[in-house]
């Protein structure tokens, strides 16, 4: 059971370099008139936006009625807040995406934080086969990192651990909770209604690794708790990488279908809402997105995420592309081996080409002969190629924006001093994703959102914010033994 630790790799985030279509050379008015129905299917108009928004908040209205809405909207368990005093050790394990990471948090009061993490692949074969050994090798990963960092636990002492599991879980405490599905490329057998704290308890406790899950979080959760740390005001926290959702502070009053004790006024609610408009009422879905969504591992679900997140934006794009090849449209009508397969026009490669400025596109080119063996490409080629990845990356970005103006007129927040922690590859790489976003809740809101509200980059939010939803598991005394 392999855990090679990782190395971090920071990117300077660029900025989108537009391609206007009018300056684009078309080679007939068949690829011409291909591309403009390219940018009409794309485009997000402000009216469908706002559209949107409304039928979004309809969905959190009924997820806050009863359990089983298509917005799951899940009660957190997380009621306290922290100002910033606070002294400390503890744990975070997040589980979520192609890599898992440990990490140790030291708060040493004054709002000041240290860690220290390593990040460990997840193989592809874990992420598909036996829940038990993936549960294992999370614990194994965690007595790595004890043994590198030299943690000593001494006695009968435990360390408090908070566990982002980034899947859409049904919380009966802070820390113990049920799984509903998995996302995001997961699909591990057996898994589904257990509770995933106990699967972890258990692999610490077969390896006597001093351990204790004190905080069951949803990265959503720990990234606003992150931000809310340094940030007071901050209503929201929102995941944009290789999945999408999103967590709010909601007063307990509005959560019908809470059960609980109801001394306190607020709760942070975990959307999840990747799965929003399964029913395929209001999201402009494509050829190219249901055919992504058919291939996928959990086809008809997690329709909004598969329209916004890093993992499916690439193969979106070459569900285009394919498309422009088949009809003669692009490349004349040649394919390379690479492009062929699925999943191997990545992201990544979007980033890039969103963010060339040279008058060839030579960035494009490197990609597109280099990386994706196509023989050779004419500046025609790469133009469309730009443009549709333009067109798929800034719906994305609309949609989330649609996503949190829901989030906001919902709660209010947009009329008065807010901030919005989001944490994420795409939001923190993806040329020009946070002006989009800004852009598109000002269409919404109009010039005012711009005064009220900020959207900042909450770094290792899915850690931090676990490590200090453990803190805060242990100051209330609300987790389960």
């Amino acid at each position: 059971m392999s855990s090679t630790p990782i190395a971090s790799k920071v990117i300077p985030k660029a900025s989108r370099v537009k391609i206007d279509p009018a300056q684009i050379e078309y080679t007939s008015d068949k690829q011409k008139n291909a591309v403009q129905a390219l940018i009409d299917e794309f485009t997000i108009s402000p009216e469908l936006l706002k559209d949107i928004k409304n039928n979004f908040m309809e969905g959190m209205q009924k997820g806050l009625k009863k359990d089983g809405e298509t917005l799951a909207m899940i009660t957190s368990y997380v009621m306290g807040r922290l100002d910033g005093s606070e002294v400390g050790s503890y744990l975070a394990l997040d589980v979520g995406g192609t890599n898992l990471r440990v990490v140790s948090v030291h708060l040493t009061g004054g709002g000041e934080i240290s860690t220290r993490q390593t990040k460990y692949r997840i193989d592809e074969k874990l992420k598909v086969g036996d829940a038990k050994a993936l549960f294992d090798f999370m614990a194994v990963c965690v007595d790595n990192f004890l043994d590198e960092h030299q943690i000593v636990v001494r006695g009968d002492t435990q360390i408090e651990l908070g566990f982002t599991f980034s899947f859409p879980v049904l919380q009966t405490s802070i820390n113990r909770g049920t799984l509903i599905s998995w996302t995001k490329g997961f699909n591990a057998a057996g898994m589904v209604g257990k509770d995933p704290v106990a699967y972890l308890q258990d692999a610490f406790n077969r390896r006597h690794i001093p351990v204790r899950v004190a905080a069951l979080v949803n990265d959503t959760v720990g990234t606003l708790l992150a931000h809310a740390y340094h940030h007071p005001d901050t209503v929201m926290g929102v995941i944009l990488g290789t999945g999408c959702n999103g967590a709010y502070i909601e007063q307990i009053s509005n959560i019908e279908k809470w059960k609980g004790d109801a001394a306190a006024k607020e709760m942070v609610i975990n959307m999840e809402f990747g799965a929003f408009d399964k029913e395929r009422t209001i999201l402009p879905l494509t050829m190219f997105d249901n055919k992504m969504d058919r291939k996928s591992v959990n086809p008809n679900k997690q329709i909004l995420e598969k329209m916004i997140a890093g993992m499916y934006l690439g193969e979106i794009t070459r569900n285009v592309l394919l498309n422009l090849i088949d009809r003669r449209l692009l490349f004349e009508g040649h394919i390379s081996p690479d492009l062929n397969q699925m999943w191997t026009f990545e992201t990544a490669y979007m980033s890039t080409i969103e963010a060339d400025a040279s008058p060839t596109l030579h960035a494009t080119r490197k990609i597109l002969e280099s990386t994706l063996s196509f023989p050779a490409t004419s500046l025609n080629d790469r133009q469309i190629v730009k443009l549709v990845v333009e067109l798929v990356g800034k719906r994305a970005a609309r949609l989330s924006a649609a996503a949190l103006a829901g989030i906001l007129e919902h709660t209010g927040s947009w009329k008065q001093k807010s901030a919005i922690g989001i944490d994420g590859s795409l939001f923190e790489y993806y040329p020009s994703f946070d002006t989009d976003i800004m852009d598109g809740l000002e269409e919404v809101f109009g010039p005012v959102v711009r005064k009220n509200i900020s959207i900042g980059l909450a770094q290792d939010g899915s850690g931090v914010g676990a490590a200090l939803c453990a803190l805060l598991a242990a100051k209330h005394s609300t987790s389960v033994v």
